[in-house]
């Protein structure tokens, strides 16, 4: 579980139900980090409400900063739960793109593909 989530609401009321479903949808997401990230993993959340003539406009912007990079999602929608749960399906493909890139797996691919083309082929 993240523990290091800072929630901020621009125009709108953070409630405790926002703030547990925040900490439970979110919180989940470090089962997709690697091991050495989950300790270091810091994310800010914002939330802004827009009333636009007849109905609300919601965002929620989610910034995760990890060792080597800061992976966002921006999303709007209208209500504030459904904007959270899109943004986190969005953070899990981006997590895994860069689990694939720094992840401790991509330094045994790469020895593996240099003893493949340094080994003399059998037949």
């Amino acid at each position: 579980m993240i523990n290091n989530i800072t929630i901020n609401g621009l125009h709108t009321e953070v409630t405790d139900e926002l703030k547990k479903y925040i900490n439970k949808k979110i919180g989940k997401l470090d089962r997709y980090l690697p091991v050495h990230a989950r300790k270091s993993v810091q994310v800010d959340v914002k939330l802004k409400e827009r009333k636009i003539k007849a109905h609300t406009e919601c965002m929620a912007e989610v910034i995760m900063r990890l060792p080597k990079e800061t992976i966002t999602s921006k999303e709007t929608t209208v209500n504030l739960f459904a904007a959270i749960d899109v943004s986190e399906e969005k953070l899990k493909n981006q997590i895994k793109k860069y689990k694939a890139k720094h992840g401790p797996g991509r330094i045994h691919q790469r020895v593996l593909a240099r003893l493949k083309r340094r080994s003399p082929k059998l037949s």
